[in-house]
């Protein structure tokens, strides 16, 4: 077991945006550490996005990012044999974690040529409230709503 919690290390911004948030999604979506190959996925479905909408391909990301944002999420909990979900606020760290891989999940499993059409179209549909990724953060509110009963044996 580790003594304390281990250090956050401090993210670059990226080069395009010069915003953070982009090279910790980048990080996600990444595979065997092929970052160049992840921003390139990443920058490919921007400009995709740009030209379906019309509209800031960067501005239309960040809404879709807030749009699959989580406020609260449901933890299972042993109580007396029996385990109850029990309704939680999510930490603002964790909030933007959850969001992240949920729409890089959800863009994995679209169908598509490539990976930056998907993330495009998952980005699209989560920016107009739809896709897999909007219908999660719905279903995790719902049964959120559904266990509220539960709230009083908080974690």
């Amino acid at each position: 077991m580790r003594k304390a919690q281990a250090k956050k290390l401090p993210l670059a911004p990226d080069a395009k945006y010069n915003d953070k948030l982009v090279t910790r999604f980048v990080n996600n979506l990444m595979w065997e550490g092929k970052k160049s190959g992840a921003f390139n996925i990443f920058y490919d479905a921007i400009d995709k996005v740009s030209k379906q909408t019309g509209e800031d391909g960067y501005e239309i990301w960040r809404r879709a990012l807030n749009n699959v944002t989580p406020a609260v999420e449901v933890r299972s909990r042993r109580i007396g044999g029996a385990t109850f979900q029990i309704p939680s606020e999510v930490r603002p760290d964790r909030k933007v974690s959850l969001s992240i891989k949920w729409l890089i999940r959800f863009s994995r499993e679209r169908n598509g040529r490539s990976m930056a059409d998907k993330l495009a179209g998952e980005v699209v549909a989560a920016s107009r409230g739809e896709g897999g990724a909007f219908k999660k953060k719905e279903d995790t509110h719902r049964m959120a709503e559904a266990n509220k009963a539960f709230s009083h044996f908080k974690v």
